[in-house]
């Protein structure tokens, strides 16, 4: 094999990349030390822009199409060294391929529950998941703000610096759409599409649009469900006192029960407690069962009967457990202010 038989293999004459589809966003063409032939080709898919970076800077950015590499298609050529033979001498410079299709199925969701400005409960800290998909726009501005001169770029190597920008930008969301926590699981499309809009300019700023984002699910933290299921009930309720003692009664007997079955002072003390909110409610439907059966003469004894076994201390401690469902948000003010006044007429 001659000398310039070995010279001319260590010019490039072709550039191109294959995707292999392992999330790769940019791609150093390996070098290896040689340089590339002057008048060589170069290839650029329709999912793809190459860079060209000459002495640590970008020197031409090239699109989908098929380019002869010379001084008309290549400007900063005129600008490299080793052209004293008529621009025909081979060039080194770094050659940098991005892959700009649709990133899909990106997955972010909250690490830890995330708190938020709510209308109805003042403060909220719910957990939200879903999708979200992005491409390369810019290759230029990723090459310079991420990438930089490292061989192989992946989606798994930017994948936490999205996530943390998606979460960041939540509460922006919330905000924006001027939805509360109980419409938001009944509005997914309206929430995701503002978090795309709050979102979009942090991507936009390395080199990226975020193409889409999906919201899978919204709940809050467990304790928060509680009181947001009692108060729900509370809703089915409405204002109606002996309701509401039923009510009560019913979500504290599983609770009680387990309570008293541990044994222990604590345990007699629930039971008991249970049992005379139990006792109070069944009287109370006793006395007007007997009132519907009874002829209006019979009636009025007996409901001056009830009327007159309420005890102050039963009263008092009812009006402590309502202010603390008040203090809780699981009563208004309004419906605290009602059931307070009608505590105080049976005392009188």
């Amino acid at each position: 094999m001659g000398l310039m038989d070995f010279i001319k293999k260590q010019f490039i004459d072709v550039l191109e990349w294959t995707e292999s589809g392992d999330g790769t966003l940019a791609w150093r063409y390996p070098m290896a030390g040689n340089e590339i032939q002057y008048g060589g080709s170069l290839t650029v898919r329709d999912s793809q822009m190459a860079v060209f970076v000459n002495e640590g800077k970008i020197a031409d950015v090239f699109g989908p199409g098929r380019y002869t590499l010379n001084t008309s298609t290549l400007p900063v050529l005129t600008y490299l060294q080793n052209w004293d033979k008529l621009f025909q001498s081979p060039f080194k410079s770094d050659v940098y391929f991005f892959s700009t299709r649709m990133q899909i199925d990106q997955r972010w969701g909250t690490t830890q529950p995330v708190t938020i400005r709510d209308k109805d409960f003042g403060a909220v800290r719910l957990r939200a998941f879903g999708n979200y998909s992005y491409r390369i726009v810019d290759p230029k501005l990723f090459y310079q703000q991420i990438s930089g001169t490292r061989d192989i770029y992946t989606t798994a190597d930017l994948d936490g610096q999205l996530r943390a920008l998606m979460l960041q930008h939540i509460s922006d969301a919330v905000a924006s759409s001027g939805l509360a926590f109980l419409d938001l699981a009944a509005n997914q499309v309206e929430f995701a599409n503002q978090l795309r809009l709050a979102t979009g300019p942090a991507f936009e700023a390395i080199g990226l649009k975020l193409e889409g984002v999906t919201l899978q699910s919204v709940s809050l933290p467990e304790e928060l469900q509680k009181i947001l299921d009692q108060k729900i009930g509370m809703g089915m309720v409405g204002n109606d006192m002996g309701k509401f003692m039923q009510y009560q009664t019913a979500q504290a007997m599983p609770q009680l029960a387990a309570g008293a079955g541990g044994g222990g002072m604590a345990g007699d003390a629930m039971g008991l407690g249970a049992g005379v909110a139990l006792g109070q409610v069944m009287a109370s439907q006793l006395a007007q069962g007997l009132q519907g059966s009874m002829h209006p003469q019979q009636a009025a004894p007996v409901a001056a009967a009830a009327a007159a076994g309420v005890k102050p201390e039963d009263v008092m401690a009812t009006l402590e457990k309502l202010g603390d469902l008040k203090a809780k948000g699981i009563l208004t003010q309004e419906e605290f202010d009602a059931k307070k006044a009608e505590l105080l007429k049976k005392l009188v």
